[in-house]
């Protein structure tokens, strides 16, 4: 099962813990969402921040994601942060469609496209999963 297919399962046993109140099971799936998305989306060249998953946001057809972005000059120093909101939606043809939201400085938000398209389409074997299911 691909990246964003666990966190759609997992955010979709998330509503059903709710609607019959398991909590327990609730802050188990919250959590390993949130290893997954530890483990699997980008991070280093530039994504140095914490991404974050948008447990309001999202919904098992639509996942959110935050995520921020270190810029570099020209000299190579580093000069600003851009945060950004990285939509993950059904699509039949693709698999998903991904919109990023925020500044476009130095055209990242392409970039951010290309590495989280790329992290969310990776193959998780059952194996892994079950060490980053809580």
């Amino acid at each position: 099962m691909k990246v964003y297919q666990q966190i759609a399962s997992c955010l979709q046993a998330i509503e059903n813990c709710r609607k019959s109140n398991n909590q327990e099971w609730l802050a188990r799936h919250a959590e390993t969402i949130k290893n997954i998305v530890r483990e699997y989306l980008p991070h280093g060249s530039g994504i140095d921040g914490e991404n974050t998953f948008d447990f309001d946001g999202s919904e098992p057809n639509r996942l959110v994601f935050g995520t921020s972005f270190h810029h570099m000059n020209d000299g190579g120093m580093y000069d600003g942060w851009t945060d950004h909101t990285v939509v993950v939606t059904p699509d039949l043809a693709t698999g998903f469609d991904l919109h990023v939201t925020g500044r476009d400085r130095n055209e990242i938000k392409e970039y951010l496209a290309e590495c989280f398209g790329q992290a969310l389409d990776q193959d998780v074997s059952p194996d892994q999963y079950k060490k980053l299911a809580a």
